[in-house]
């Protein structure tokens, strides 16, 4: 009897809990704080943002192309016939 009176307690806890947690979650006060902290937080990254200094661009001329030679031979290596000398 008392283990059933036990069981019973359990699940009515579970249940409450379970209960008043979805209900403070979908309560007009809840939703009203999470809309009010997501308009806070876009205010913070707006002023922040404006706060930011900019460098200066100095990356222009900073490639410096090489010419390859074309009299070089270089020789090629086949990966197969590689292979086939080892053998």
């Amino acid at each position: 009897m008392i283990k059933e009176i036990k069981y019973l307690l359990f699940i009515f806890i579970i249940f409450l809990f379970l209960f008043l947690t979805i209900r403070y979650y979908f309560s007009d006060a809840n939703k009203k704080n999470s809309y009010r902290s997501l308009n806070n937080i876009d205010d913070k990254i707006r002023l922040y943002s404006e706060k930011l200094p900019t460098l200066e661009d100095d990356t222009k001329n900073i490639i410096e192309y090489v010419e390859q030679l074309s009299n070089k031979k270089k020789k090629k290596f086949n990966f197969w016939k590689l292979l086939e000398t080892n053998e």
